[in-house]
């Protein structure tokens, strides 16, 4: 029985760490006390999740609540606590602090194990209907009854979504193979189950009990892929020297949906793998009139003006993702899907046929289908070619093509040359890159009354798993997104930086890593301030940056890298 007392300590052993190294041998440690009923629970709190994201399992708890879970609990009063919170500026650190000198004990106390926290978890997330903040809170009460000071602080952090380990994906892996093998072996195998089921506490599961098994891991319906991602070039003639003949499509910028199904049944995904089935009703219905009885396909859903024959914004688009009106939405906001992808078939994978017969199938399967349509593709071999549809599609109002290298596999959460795009410039800009919010400012000026007056912005170096800023973005708001922008942030609100970023500058307020911007710059420069693809004590950073739009359907694992932003540099 793994207790969670040890899992603590470890917990905060790894918070004292920067290396990723012996981040990954202290988890290795760890794992290996654990059971295979235990390992999948471990994953998912590592994690900083319940379940994996498309199980839509969500905490749900603010500070408010938090702290007066931690008040009820420690025997304090909510004024005590909060005295004490604005002090530490970390609510874990209050909660660990007051158990410490706790002035009430509880009778019936026991010793928690990984399973029984995890599970109390869950039932405090799956709380409903009418006065379910108060059962949540009470709930939250009852499992800080039984914890030590140390578990109430990671306890506190998690419910809060900040458990700020620093500890990400791929430093599991690592550790689940050092762990059985004493290197890093087993990681590929590792890492491509993970990306095809999404789901790295099955994954660590199944490797326990039947490792054998991790090299057949298997597409299947219900079980969300991770997405491919592209890689960039600058120019038409480097991506065809790249690639020779390729297929080339058009780059809309819509909103990502994975779409599954299997007889009757329909479940839609967001690029994040989030469960986005119920805010698509006329999806869902178009897949469910296709012929095929099982079906895994990606395509770019955009919302379509049919008395104008044109189509939305992204903006307006994603008013198509609410909980509400969805009726009205999509009558007013009717989706076309542009299919750009095939990846299952009637119990057949075909993520590891190459693209051109993927192509082909996927042209059959939709080729007369109203709403879902195969996305416009041409085979080009020339840079001359790619150059003028890169043209049309910019004319168009698209955000560029992409390339596709025609005898590449589906590479699922793989950051490949498979794909290649070419994004339309903005005014002077170069490019534009999509960045993790980490910190914001306060407004001055005519912007005071908005309590907001920019955003500091990380991409991450894959190379060492760390945030690295990039730019301080003052400029390219409107006065509703300076407001929706500090009430975002302000939720999320941190009195010290994430445990995984490189900085020098510092922003009035830091901020838990969870927004992902598209931000527009002119060019990129070397800067002492900033830490990305830092060499010889200077960093790069975006010039004349202006936050193009909130990107709602991106996750933090998409955002541009250190390296991709240092190879734009050096083709400037």
């Amino acid at each position: 029985m793994l207790l969670f007392s040890e899992v603590a300590k470890v917990l905060l052993e790894t918070e004292n760490r920067s290396g990723r190294l012996e981040m990954t041998d202290l988890l290795a440690g760890l794992f290996k006390r654990a059971s295979p009923s235990e390992i999948d629970k471990l994953i998912y709190i590592l994690q900083g999740i319940l379940a994996p994201p498309y199980e839509d399992i969500d905490l749900g708890m603010g500070e408010r609540f938090a702290l007066e879970s931690i008040a009820s609990s420690a025997g304090y009063s909510k004024d005590h606590v909060e005295s004490l919170y604005k002090k530490t500026g970390d609510l874990g650190i209050t909660a660990e602090t007051l158990f410490e000198k706790k002035q009430q004990q509880s009778l019936f106390s026991k010793e928690m194990d990984i399973v029984y926290v995890h599970t109390s978890l869950v039932r405090i997330a799956r709380a409903s209907g009418s006065g379910s903040q108060e059962l949540k809170k009470k709930y939250l009460s009852e499992l800080l009854n039984n914890s030590n000071s140390l578990e109430a602080r990671f306890i506190v952090r998690f419910v809060l979504g900040r458990l700020r380990l620093g500890v990400g994906d791929p430093t599991i892996l690592d550790a689940l193979s050092v762990m059985k093998t004493g290197d890093k072996s087993l990681r590929e195998p590792l890492e491509r189950a993970y990306n095809v089921c999404s789901d790295l506490g099955y994954v660590a599961s199944v490797f326990f009990t039947n490792p054998e098994k991790i090299p057949q891991f298997a597409v299947r319906p219900f079980k969300p892929l991770m997405p491919a991602l592209a890689e960039r070039l600058s120019t038409p003639k480097e991506i065809i020297d790249k690639l020779g003949k390729c297929a080339v499509e058009f780059k809309f910028d819509g909103f990502r949906l994975q779409c599954h199904k299997s007889g009757d049944s329909v479940e839609i995904y967001s690029r994040k793998l989030e469960k986005m089935t119920p805010m698509f009703p006329d999806v869902v219905a178009a897949v469910k009139k296709l012929s095929e009885d099982e079906l895994i396909f990606e395509g770019e859903a955009l919302a379509y003006n049919e008395k104008k024959k044109r189509y939305f914004s992204f903006q307006q688009t994603m008013h198509r993702r609410r909980k509400h009106g969805i009726e009205e939405a999509s009558r007013e906001l009717p989706l076309n899907v542009f299919v750009f992808d095939i990846l299952y078939k009637n119990g057949k994978d075909l993520t590891q046929l190459p693209y051109s017969k993927r192509r082909k199938e996927l042209e059959k399967t939709f080729a007369k289908n109203i709403i879902l349509k195969p996305s416009a593709a041409k085979l080009i071999s020339k840079s001359g070619m790619l150059e003028k549809m890169f043209k049309t599609a910019t004319e168009q109002g698209l955000e560029g093509i992409m390339a596709k290298d025609l005898g590449a596999s589906y590479t699922a959460g793989k950051r490949k040359f498979a794909w290649i795009k070419l994004k339309k410039s903005y005014g002077k800009s170069v490019d534009t890159i999509d960045a993790v919010i980490v910190g914001y400012y306060l407004g001055k000026g005519a912007r005071a009354e908005f309590e907001f007056g920019g955003l500091l912005v990380a991409v991450y170096n894959s190379d060492n798993n760390r945030l690295e800023t990039v730019a301080k973005v003052g400029s390219g708001y409107t006065e509703d997104e300076m407001r929706e922008l500090q009430e975002m942030l302000s939720d999320i609100k941190t009195d010290s930086p994430p445990s995984q970023l490189d900085y020098k500058m510092e922003p009035d307020f830091w901020v838990a890593p969870k927004y992902v911007v598209e931000v527009a710059f002119d060019d990129i420069t070397q800067s002492p301030v900033h830490t990305c693809a830092m060499k010889d004590e200077k960093g790069l950073a975006l010039r004349f940056p202006r936050m193009q739009k909130l990107r709602s359907d991106k996750g933090i694992d998409e955002i541009t890298t250190s390296s991709e932003v240092r190879g734009m540099f050096e083709k400037i």
